[in-house]
């Protein structure tokens, strides 16, 4: 047993013999929380992160009921008290946002169900205060006539998980009612939160809708309100510090991007960033805690010997073009068809949710290269049904 390890164990015996953090079978102490959203049993996994190992348990009582049909979407409150899912529903109207309060061990607590402003809800982001929420619909109230997708923001009360609707102070309808959602683009895919803008894919005609954030949870309409990215499948965005970086699954490319003033995206001078060979589909990045490297999914490959899904990663440079890290294993295999990236709370680790084969896949973070390797007690974990997104938290505030 190295020095290390019995730093470790003496650290979360001091914890109150880790009764917050809870102890994990595989000796370390629990870093961190995990939730896995699975559309085939409309279920929440929940799983505690090893700190020594990486490795995953189950919670108690996990699978918890996502409050919903097709659990897609999944974020949690700063601080770790509460859990928001969003629950797309079957295309009928019927979906919703459901609230879960976090309690000891990361057991999860049904609280209530919000119906958002238009239909067919498909991703949830918080803010960075914790104050407010922001739920994409894919079809917005005046779909029929517009085709056009929309925001709802609620505020959340710190104290009970509880959401509010924000209306639109800015926009009336015509019988001069205040409409109670922000219109984006056609057939929105995927919501991020970076400063104080608010970006939203907007897969119908490939283009990027800005707002900026307001007081009061209100988003201001940009000058520059449609951002075309020339993309021809654009798949996922990122916001890192000042860089964006989009994922195009038509032309396997990643296109870097510097935001500027009014939340407008300036193309880099190096233009797309070709993916790495053998990869295909890319559908999601994440950028490591340190802003240092790139890891983006892909769904699928170009390699009939060898057919798997991968993560590529990237070194990102001072000024925001990226280089493949030098690897002989990079792109990294993972489970069938990821979804979902995220990065444990201790920065140590980098786990991805597998909608194919309904599991959870965990690597190993090099701090100085950015490689990623196995874990060491296995890489592999099932989830609930038919994987689609993941969360984290370190602890409960």
């Amino acid at each position: 047993m190295t020095l290390s390890r019995i730093g470790r164990i003496s650290r979360a015996f001091v914890v109150s013999m880790a009764v917050v953090l809870g102890m994990s079978a595989c000796g370390g102490y629990t870093v961190g929380f995990m939730w896995v959203t699975g559309t085939q049993y409309n279920q929440i996994a929940g799983f505690k992160i090893d700190d020594y190992t990486g490795n995953l348990t189950n919670m108690v009582n996990s699978p918890y009921s996502s409050g919903g049909a097709n659990p897609v979407s999944i974020s949690v409150r700063i601080g770790g008290n509460f859990v928001f899912v969003v629950n797309k529903g079957t295309g009928k109207g019927d979906g919703n946002v459901s609230v879960f309060a976090v309690g000891e061990d990361g057991i999860l607590t049904f609280q209530a169900s919000y119906s958002t402003a238009g239909n067919t809800p498909v991703w949830v982001s918080g803010d960075s205060t914790g104050s407010f929420l922001y739920v994409l619909d894919s079809q917005a109230p005046d779909f029929a006539t517009t085709g056009n997708g929309d925001i709802t923001v609620f505020s959340v009360d710190g104290s009970t998980g509880r959401l509010q609707l924000v209306p639109n102070q800015l926009i009336k309808n015509a019988q001069g009612q205040q409409l109670n959602y922000f219109e984006v683009g056609k057939v929105p895919t995927m919501l991020r939160v970076g400063g104080s803008c608010v970006y939203t894919v907007d897969s119908g005609d490939q283009t990027i809708y800005p707002y900026g954030v307001g007081g009061q949870g209100q988003l201001t309409v940009e000058s520059n309100s449609t951002i075309k990215t020339g993309g021809t499948n654009i798949t996922s965005i990122n916001v890192t510090g000042n860089n964006v970086y989009l994922t195009d699954a038509g032309t396997n490319q990643i296109l870097p991007y510097t935001q500027g003033g009014g939340c407008s995206l300036a193309a880099q001078v190096d233009g797309a960033v070709a993916n790495l060979p053998l990869t295909s589909n890319p559908t999601y990045s994440m950028t490591d805690s340190k802003n240092k490297f790139l890891y983006v999914l892909n769904h699928s490959t170009t390699n009939g010997n060898n057919v798997y899904s991968s993560i590529s990663a990237f070194v990102i440079e001072s000024t925001g073009a990226l280089v493949p890290i030098s690897d002989p294993q990079n792109p990294y295999p993972v489970g069938n068809g990821p979804t979902c990236m995220i990065e444990d709370p201790s920065s140590q680790y980098v786990y991805t949710s597998n909608n194919n084969d309904g599991s959870v896949t965990g690597k190993y973070i090099n701090q100085n290269t950015g490689q990623l390797s196995d874990l060491p007690r296995g890489s592999t974990f099932p989830a609930t049904g038919l994987a689609t997104c993941l969360a984290v938290s370190g602890n409960v505030d």
